[in-house]
């Protein structure tokens, strides 16, 4: 599988993401079935970033820390972002982690 096949399929769960809620990079590797390729999947959202359908602000990694946050222009941009959709982040970490999480359906 080429890698621009791969990071179409993610794109394609991270655009299921619903407003409000965010997953992980693990949790997308998974739905796709390659559980081991979480930093794949970091990778797919770092060349996201001129693709405006594509809410890459909602991947965050398995703790519910904003690991992405540098990858955004401007420091707070992926923060402001998710506070715009009613998500609070103290320290970079999402609060209520487990609310907020969106577990994404294995796709086939």
């Amino acid at each position: 599988m080429s890698n621009d096949n791969f990071f179409e399929r993610v794109y394609a769960v991270a655009k299921q993401i619903p407003y409000g809620k965010v997953t992980s990079y693990g949790a997308i590797a998974k739905a796709l079935g390659a559980a081991r390729s979480a930093r794949m999947v970091g990778w797919a959202m770092n060349a996201s970033h001129n693709m405006e359908d594509i809410p890459a602000h909602r991947v965050v990694n398995r703790k519910g820390l904003l690991t992405g946050k540098f990858h955004f222009d401007g420091t707070n941009l992926m923060q402001q972002l998710l506070e715009s959709e009613g998500i609070e982040v103290i320290d970079n970490q999402i609060i209520d982690f487990e609310k907020h999480f969106w577990e994404p359906e294995i796709q086939m």
